[in-house]
């Protein structure tokens, strides 16, 4: 008699399409912790922290055995133009476990912000590699998307500094702001002169705030917590950035759901947190109102992801062929 697999064929199909994508939402996550925390509710965010490093240590786990049963399944994602650039959010979400754990655990932290800045240097030159040397990317396959792997350099020196990782933190952040610049070319000339981003992909829009953000917050870190006006210039191109995303969120709201739609949730939260530190530096009110406002924003996203996410699980709508 032929001995039955204790794997059933549905559970395998879907593993199989257990998407690198998905590490978005610990970005999300991750961020919100972040910014409840710099809100001044240290408490939950810790508490949102620990749920990330769940659902993180969850989805590495369902990733890993993905790569070890199914790897012509990573590689074709690999070099997908598109999933690809999802890679970097598994080290960035290393990245951000460093930041929240840097002033109560700091020797743990230093731990997790080395393995995930080796991971994020080496995934940024194969991704940079396999862009310079395909030749089958056109650039209707661009999308915002794209800036995820330059978001991840600009993350690193937030906790890195104060680690005392500094010269790393400086790569870091002149590598992401270079690149920023080149694909914020590249994905306009894209946005505005091509055919518009199918369905799915309309959500990645979002992505357009987290550079500006993020890199205001690690230029404040680096420049030693001063803000001067390039940390100015930072965080105001993050507020039209995220002026533009508003103007478009009507018509992200009637698209189908899909796990792109995570993409909405790390941007809001860097914005978020950029906002309550400009407040800070400034001495502005104004400022502080907006992170609120922010926050509120924030918070009802990802009680709307949590729930449409859990949804479609318990509809067997996720880790499907598409």
């Amino acid at each position: 008699m032929t001995q039955t697999s204790t794997e059933t064929p549905v559970t395998h199909h879907r593993l199989e399409h257990f998407p690198v994508a998905f590490f978005s939402a610990v970005m999300g996550l991750m961020g919100t912790s972040l910014a409840v925390e710099a809100a001044g509710f240290a408490q939950a965010g810790h508490m949102i922290a620990l749920f990330a490093v769940l659902v993180f240590a969850t989805q590495a786990v369902f990733y890993a055995m993905k790569a070890v049963r199914h790897p012509a399944a990573v590689a074709a994602e690999w070099n997908h133009p598109i999933k690809l650039a999802f890679f970097p959010a598994i080290s960035i979400s290393l990245l951000l476990v460093a930041i929240a754990l840097r002033s109560t655990m700091p020797d743990l932290a230093k731990i997790i912000w080395g393995i995930g800045a080796v991971a994020q240097a080496m995934l940024t030159l194969a991704i940079v590699t396999s862009w310079i040397s395909h030749r089958g990317f056109g650039v209707g396959q661009m999308s915002p998307a794209w800036f995820i792997p330059a978001v991840g350099n600009v993350i690193a020196p937030i906790a890195g500094v104060s680690l005392g990782f500094v010269e790393a933190s400086w790569y870091f952040f002149a590598v992401g702001l270079m690149f920023w610049i080149v694909l914020l070319t590249l994905v306009f000339n894209r946005l505005v002169f091509h055919d518009p981003l199918p369905g799915k992909l309309r959500p990645t829009l979002t992505i357009l705030i987290a550079p500006p953000a993020v890199a205001f917050l690690a230029w404040v870190q680096l420049n030693g917590g001063i803000l001067d006006p390039f940390g100015r210039v930072l965080y105001n191109l993050g507020l039209f950035f995220t002026a533009l995303v508003l103007i478009q969120s009507r018509g992200l709201l009637r698209l189908p759901f899909a796990l792109s739609f995570w993409a909405l949730s790390f941007p809001v939260a860097a914005m978020t947190i950029a906002s309550f530190r400009y407040a800070v530096l400034s001495g502005s009110p104004v400022f502080a109102g907006i992170g609120w406002a922010l926050l509120l924003l924030l918070g009802a996203i990802i009680a709307g992801l949590l729930w449409r996410t859990g949804l479609a699980v318990m509809r067997n709508e996720i880790c499907q062929p598409e």
